[in-house]
């Protein structure tokens, strides 16, 4: 009895539970790029790229090592438009019997392979993703009778589950589960920030450039400078080089922006991490083993752990828990349109400005220019969730539905209610001038408030804070935000409120 076994672009591992006990003599091995999982979102260039060329570097290793591969390479005019028309038209050609996949981390999609046995009329097993640290199960266990959820709580518990920065005795290394006040120094130029990690295109990568710029000319982004990892063994690279470079100061400067660097501290592993080309579990070790070794403090490994091993497994054990409505929540009654500079950059805001700008020339922002920044102004603005999220899942590299949804929706947006975080994250512009050089070379003053020449966000922050009082003045987070509101006098409050609400009215001229 031979089987199909469907490989998705974000699968590519030999790990992946649908290969366990396949049979490479008689099961076929199918992979795709199509049209409708490239275009149902205007996906970054380089995201396609990345995602194209790294599953074309992997049907080449499974060919090498004696597997029966059925590949198909993107073109607009293929007969098979989505997987599920791939996948019919090879249970034609082979006379397979059977399709296995390991399940899909968006909901639309799982909804669509859920429906193909009645389909296609064939069995098909969706197995489960082991390749994370917690289960669907395991996480709806320990969600189970919570009235809130804290990624805090559930960090915990998987620090004890996989031993990580735990000593023998079972208290986490260094006396503290969380070193994250120890991680908010702003960057000044030293030291000085390594290069970023650089693989250049070989001739695979370069067809798949070629191609995305042929077919893909109105997606978001630049295909210049394509310089990620696309196989396992480049992105281990990437990995040690992160460790060796740049891992050392990842803490001190994890929350800091710079006007002259896209990189600073960062790992950019999260790429490779959601595509399969890296192994969670492992990145955290080799990060815990550098604290080990002596080659990196204990609040930077700290940090970049709970960055995968909290909040990538909390956000996804959120996300299956209670998809599909969580996608509609919209607690804040948010109606106003994304500005179109989120596309363009074009806006006098340096701060978004050059994080928009980044995000269009490298498919990739750190979690501060992502929250802080493009997500507070969205919040502060009161964006519709639904545009917001879509904008996050096509301009990043590492986005998919599993993790960007609940971080966008819940965590930057405050959309569902305060369900994954205790408070919204917003902030006026102080916050960004307390955490990077923007401010200095901005056309908007950050000491300004109500003048035309203000900083929008110092306006618009009072301006949420006045709108949403009846969601937030009861939340012992926010009462110093309403004390300090109402301290001010009648007629600076007015101005503020009308500095906002013309900065609202005009949102695409700043």
């Amino acid at each position: 009895m031979a089987n199909l076994i469907l490989i998705l672009g974000d699968q590519l591992t030999t790990d992946i539970s649908a290969l366990g006990d396949a049979d490479r003599d008689q099961d076929v091995v199918v992979m795709a790029e199509v049209h409708d999982e490239a275009s149902y979102t205007n996906h970054h260039k380089k995201k396609l790229i990345l995602l194209f060329s790294a599953m074309r570097h992997f049907a080449q290793r499974l060919e090498a090592d004696g597997w029966r591969v059925h590949y198909q390479t993107y073109h607009p005019d293929n007969e098979s438009q989505s997987l599920e028309a791939v996948i019919a038209n090879q249970l034609k050609e082979t006379g397979t019997d059977k399709v296995i996949t390991t399940e899909c981390g968006e909901w639309r999609l799982h909804e669509l392979i859920s429906q193909w046995h009645e389909r296609l009329g064939v069995p098909v097993e969706i197995r489960p993703d082991t390749r994370f640290i917690a289960s669907k199960q395991e996480f709806s266990d320990w969600a189970e009778g919570r009235k809130q959820l804290r990624m805090e709580f559930f960090y915990r518990e998987m620090r004890r589950k996989t031993g990580l920065l735990m000593t023998p005795d079972s208290t986490p290394e260094g006396g503290e589960w969380n070193f994250d006040a120890d991680n908010r120094r702003k960057w000044t130029g030293k030291p000085a920030a390594p290069a970023s990690f650089r693989v250049e295109p070989d001739k695979v990568t370069q067809q798949v450039i070629e191609l995305v710029e042929q077919h893909f000319t109105e997606h978001f982004g630049t295909t210049e400078d394509f310089h990620f990892a696309v196989t396992h063994e480049d992105a281990e690279q990437a990995l040690a080089y992160f460790i060796d470079f740049a891992l050392p100061c990842f803490g001190d400067f994890q929350d800091a922006m710079s006007d002259n660097e896209d990189w600073l501290f960062h790992s950019i592993l999260s790429p490779y991490i959601n595509c399969g080309l890296l192994d969670p579990l492992a990145v955290c070790e080799a990060a815990a083993q550098a604290w080990y070794s002596g080659r990196a403090p204990i609040n930077a490994v700290e940090g970049f752990i709970r960055q995968i091993l909290g909040w990538r497994e909390f956000v996804r054990g959120i996300y299956w828990l209670h998809m599909p409505g969580y996608a509609r929540e919209n607690r804040l009654g948010n109606t106003r349109s994304l500005p179109w500079f989120y596309w363009t950059g074009d806006t006098k805001m340096r701060c978004m400005h050059k994080a928009i700008d980044a995000t269009r020339r490298n498919a990739y922002a750190h979690h501060i220019q992502r929250l802080m920044v493009t997500g507070n102004f969205a919040l502060l603005a009161g964006v519709k969730p639904e545009e917001i999220c879509d904008w996050y899942l096509a301009v990043y590299a590492d986005a998919y539905d599993w993790v960007e949804l609940p971080n966008v929706l819940g965590m930057v947006m405050h959309a569902d209610g305060g369900y994954l975080g205790s408070k919204p994250y917003a902030a006026s512009g102080k916050y960004i001038q307390r955490m990077s050089d923007h401010c200095s070379n901005c056309h908007y003053k950050v000491n300004k408030a109500t003048e035309e020449d203000a900083c929008p966000f110092n306006a618009l922050y009072w301006h949420f804070i006045n709108r949403h009082r009846d969601d937030f003045a009861n939340n012992p987070r926010m009462g110093m935000m309403y004390r300090n509101w109402d301290k001010q006098k009648p007629e600076r409050r007015e101005a503020l409120l009308r500095r906002a609400d013309d900065l609202l009215a005009h949102l695409e001229q700043l």
